[in-house]
């Protein structure tokens, strides 16, 4: 029997989320009928039964929900290709990088000017995204390069440009910021701001001591800082963050043993090219 092809993948996917033909066919922008024949067809192909129509309501057996998580994975990987390959072949291609506003800004910035300084090298277009959002931006081709301190390195390769110390933000009445240094112990039972984006990972790295409780949850570094400032939190903060968020309700202060703030360069894994090396080199040179 021959393989699926793409066209039967895109239509199971939008079936097994709605599970619901009309609507996946609505969806779609074609017929209920053909639809149900093409996951038919598909159910054929593979030998394996991907819905259970017994009951009510339409559901997955667990071949369905195999084939869900994986058509998750080939179906982006494909969408990438696509899309990576169409920018290639755009005259005067850019270079898209991303990265959270904030510490990688400047960097960034500088990065683009030396660039610019050579006729011959690609525009970098800048798209800002937010905390955790950038494997997945590069993953799935909506950029080239990104700028990260704390990535799943899944497919992707990844440089180390630069590092920076960590500092304790905390509120200027608490006890303490009487203190001119800290280390991770002395935070021990401080609460952590944690993050609301799934998608952070190395949890224990913005805990700085694996013991620290749970505190409020935040979306963006300024809602880190007001959490900070009304006591109800200590974050561990790169310095270059605390030096352009002076604030006089905020202490910041140097921990000894703070596993340092990492900037990292990440790209998708494999893919080579002139550009990306003299972007990473270019990187590191601005970070010094």
């Amino acid at each position: 029997m021959p393989e699926p092809e793409i066209r039967e993948l895109r239509y199971f996917r939008a079936v097994a989320e709605d599970l619901n033909i009309t609507r996946a066919a609505a969806r779609l922008g074609i017929a209920q009928p053909p639809l149900s024949r093409a996951m038919r067809q598909l159910e054929r192909r593979l030998g394996v039964t991907l819905f259970d129509r017994s009951g009510p309501r339409l559901a997955l057996t667990q071949a369905g929900e195999v084939l869900l998580k994986e058509t998750a994975v080939i179906l982006g990987a494909l969408d990438a290709a696509v899309r990576r390959t169409r920018q290639a072949g755009q005259p005067g291609h850019e270079l898209v990088v991303t990265a959270k506003p904030g510490v990688s800004t400047r960097l960034l910035l500088q990065v683009r000017e030396r660039f610019r300084l050579d006729p011959d090298a690609p525009e970098i277009q800048v798209v800002p995204s937010g905390f955790g959002e950038q494997a997945d931006m590069v993953r799935d081709g909506r950029a080239d390069l990104a700028i990260a301190a704390c990535v799943d390195g899944r497919d992707l390769d990844i440089e180390l440009v630069a590092t920076e110390p960590r500092l304790a933000a905390l509120a200027v009445g608490h006890r303490l910021a009487t203190h001119p240094s800290l280390t991770t112990a002395d935070v021990r039972d401080e609460p952590s701001p944690q993050w609301s984006d799934p998608n952070v990972v190395d949890h224990a790295y913005w805990l700085g001591h694996p013991d620290r409780p749970d505190g409020p949850v935040v979306s963006d570094t300024a809602e880190l800082l007001d959490v900070v400032a009304l006591g109800r939190a200590v974050a561990l903060v790169p310095a270059s963050l605390a030096a352009v968020n002076v604030r006089p309700d905020i202490a910041y202060r140097e921990v000894s043993d703070a596993t340092p703030y990492r900037v990292l360069v990440v790209w998708p894994a494999g893919r080579r090219s002139p550009w990306i090396d003299r972007f990473v080199d270019t990187a590191r040179e601005a970070a010094r």
